[in-house]
């Protein structure tokens, strides 16, 4: 992660490699994306400009503000800008508001914010109007999974930023320079916060070598406007403290945590608090010294908050004590609401399991309403095919923030019931799990970075457009030029009149490139789902990786709710998990009128079906298909859908950057290598339950299932 000082010469040292490319090749920059480490950041600016300060003490945030809009200047017409103070109530602490020459806000961060935004609309074409814009959420957080050795769970893109081994915890220049440049791409899409290790934490994530870099990370994040917390282990005071319990009711576990926490402020003045996985996947929590999450969460809570650091406890647990993994969350936070001090905030999975291709809401939003909840979201991509395969999230979490909870009546979205908007909720946050790693493109796939900035833009503005997200992105990382734009970005707000880099052309790109790209990555996360799990199937995943399909796969010695059967109960007569009222009735847990929508399959939505029913293969869907067939022509769907997007990449070579170019090509050829794969291995695997044939019209499998099943899926994954 990375972060910079008011002293600094400048604050995008990574722009300067990025410039000089530039220089060198002037001549056919028009046909190249941005590439490395600057991501969607302000292009290098086209003039000069004088920055007019607000009065009153200077800070080094303000100065970084100044400096962004320095580099990243774009209009050869205007020459001056004004960073403004304002008490302006419409205004939030972290907000700000645009006008052509101006950028006001109340805090020195809310003008770094707003140079950001101003950039990135002049850059694009957008008005410089904006009354006020304000976040979302208070918090806006990246979680990322990185382990103390420097390897990072679930990761796919390298080795950790943050942590190099036990052996190398003094600060390097060049990590302190990742550290800034991590930063400064956070603060662009306004991120500020992160939780700097893997919520499997040891105890030694506590220790004071590690805190000490933890220290020196914070230093560089915070004057980009960004928190640093970190994940711990509830049993800390006994394996690294030495006493015989953790009992949080126990009044030496108590003191432990008050020294502890006294000394992590010590070295970490703005320390934002701390991230608990209890109770799940062999993690300890209060539950094994006979206490409740709330008092777990409370203890810890009620050290942080006379130095205003929050708890975020995960709502991700499984101890099974019922026959449907997926109620697990709700049977033991829902008898726990109002229980949590109010600088507790529980945090909870989109969706009732673990991150699927697809799945419902988690129903724990909007029925918590005394308690402070906190959407996680995973960027990661470990169940959409990881770096290896093209999957725009931004639908994804439309969707999931669109739902219509119906606490409240109609109207009550997830993103209403967690934003404060319907519930008196002071503490607000959302957080998404972080794919970014030691690669060159900080997240492995060129167009995974799409999800790393579309969850800031969506944390920032819960509302906006996935498709108008995407559009942004694609503009400010491959758009060869500047050009007056259409008005189809995700704020709706007209188009400049008069651009001043108008004069360079682009020809036909919106056309020839733009259109198509953003077709592809709009349709790119349903191809998946199509391929891996239509119809609500879900966890069909090879053991371990979470890559391949191993819909198969089943162990007496292992738990039953983590094998694929489990999931798919599929058998002679049908498929699907049957949650419906004569199943597991988790359908109850779910607010009318969605109940009885979740429990009829004739009503249920179709892409939700075989998740909350099982159902004969011979049932008819509304289109008039059976269930097998269906299944057959989703699955079929997802690899034709593959194909056509190397079509569509194949017609790019000549407009994007040759490394780029080159790098999307192979992996969407491994993408429908994988979704063949996929296709042949559910289809063969369930039609040897069914005995059913294939459509006529459909192409074959090519693959043979019993080879496909000795085949361990990292063979496909490695070749």
């Amino acid at each position: 992660m990375q972060h910079e000082d008011s002293s600094s010469k400048s604050m995008h040292n990574k722009f300067i490699p990025y410039c000089f490319f530039l220089l060198l090749v002037a001549g056919i920059i028009s046909l190249q994306a941005k590439t490395g480490r600057e991501l969607w950041l302000p292009a290098t600016a086209l003039s000069t400009v004088k920055v007019y300060m607000p009065s009153g003490k200077s800070s080094p945030t303000l100065e970084l503000a100044k400096q962004v809009l320095i580099e990243g200047w774009q209009d050869r017409e205007n020459n001056s800008i004004k960073l403004k103070i304002s008490r302006d109530k419409r205004l939030s602490e972290q907000g700000y508001s645009l006008s052509p020459g101006c950028i006001t806000a109340k805090t020195h961060q809310g003008l770094l914010y707003g140079a950001y935004e101003y950039l990135r609309r002049r850059q694009i074409g957008l008005s410089l109007e904006l009354p006020f814009s304000n976040p979302s959420y208070q918090r806006r957080l990246l979680n990322h999974w990185d382990n103390l050795d420097g390897s990072i769970e679930r990761g796919y893109a390298g080795r950790s930023i943050f942590w190099k081994g036990k052996q190398s915890m003094e600060p390097t220049a060049e990590d302190r320079e990742r550290w800034r440049t991590y930063a400064a791409i956070n603060a662009s899409i306004g991120i500020n916060g992160a939780v700097l290790n893997n919520v499997n934490a040891p105890p030694e994530a506590l220790s004071l070598p590690v805190l000490k870099r933890a220290a020196a990370i914070a230093d560089e994040l915070r004057p980009y406007g960004m928190v640093s917390y970190l994940s711990i282990n509830f049993s800390t005071p006994m394996r690294l403290g030495g006493l015989k319990t953790a009992d949080p009711l126990d009044p030496e576990v108590v003191d432990w945590w008050r020294a502890k926490i006294r000394e992590i402020y010590s070295l970490i003045p703005d320390f934002g608090g701390f991230l608990v996985k209890a109770s799940s996947e062999g993690m300890p929590g209060p539950g094994d010294f006979g206490r409740s999450h709330a008092q777990g969460a409370n203890m810890l809570a009620e050290l942080l908050k006379p130095y205003h650091g929050i708890l975020m406890w995960r709502a991700f647990v499984y101890k099974p004590s019922d026959n449907d993994r997926a109620k697990q969350a709700y049977e033991e936070f829902m008898p726990l609401d109002g229980q949590f001090c109010d600088n507790v905030v529980v945090q909870i999975k989109n969706g009732p399991i673990d991150f699927q291709p697809r799945e419902p809401f988690s129903p724990l939003f909007g029925a918590l309403r005394k308690t402070a909840v906190l959407p996680e979201l995973q960027i990661t991509q470990e169940y959409l095919g990881q770096e290896h395969q093209l999957a725009y999230l931004g639908g994804l979490w439309e969707e999931f923030l669109q739902s219509d909870t119906y606490q409240s009546g109609p109207g009550s979205t997830v993103a209403r019931c967690t934003d404060g908007s319907l519930f008196d909720q002071s503490l607000t946050a959302i957080a998404g799990v972080s794919n970014i790693g030691s690669d060159s493109n900080w997240c492995g796939h060129p167009f995974a970075g799409a999800n790393w900035y579309a969850f800031g833009r969506l944390a920032w503005n819960n509302r906006a457009s996935a498709a108008g997200i995407a559009e942004e992105w694609l503009r400010l990382t491959f758009e060869p030029t500047q050009s007056p734009k259409s008005n189809s970005l995700s704020d709706e707000s007209p188009a400049l009149d008069n651009d001043p880099a108008s004069d360079r052309k682009n020809g036909n790109w919106e056309k020839e490139f733009l259109q198509p790209v953003l077709s592809m990555m709009l349709r790119s996360r349903e191809a998946v789902v199509n391929y891996m799990m239509p119809l609500g199937l879900h966890h069909l995943f090879a053991l371990d990786h979470h890559y391949g399909p191993g819909p198969w796969y089943d162990s007496p010695r292992q738990r039953k709710d983590w094998t694929p059967p489990y999931y798919h109960q599929a058998d002679a007569k049908g498929i699907g998990f049957d949650r419906s009222s004569g199943g597991s009735n988790a359908v109850a847990q779910y607010r009318e009128p969605l109940r009885s929508q979740f429990d009829n399959p004739n009503t249920c939505p179709e892409n939700l079906l075989l998740w909350f029913h099982h159902l004969p293969w011979e049932y008819r869907l509304q289109n008039g298909n059976s269930l097998w067939e269906e299944l057959c022509r989703r699955y079929d769907a997802g690899l034709q859908e593959v194909r056509r997007f190397q079509l569509i990449w194949d017609n790019m070579e000549n407009r994007v950057d040759s490394g780029i170019f080159i790098q999307v090509q192979t992996k969407l050829r491994r993408q429908a290598r994988d979704a063949q794969v996929w296709k042949d291995a559910c289809l063969l695997y369930f039609q040897s339950i069914n005995q059913l044939p294939f459509p006529e019209d459909m192409e074959r499998p090519v693959h043979d299932l019993e080879v496909l099943k000795k085949t361990d899926m990292r063979y496909f994954m490695n070749r």
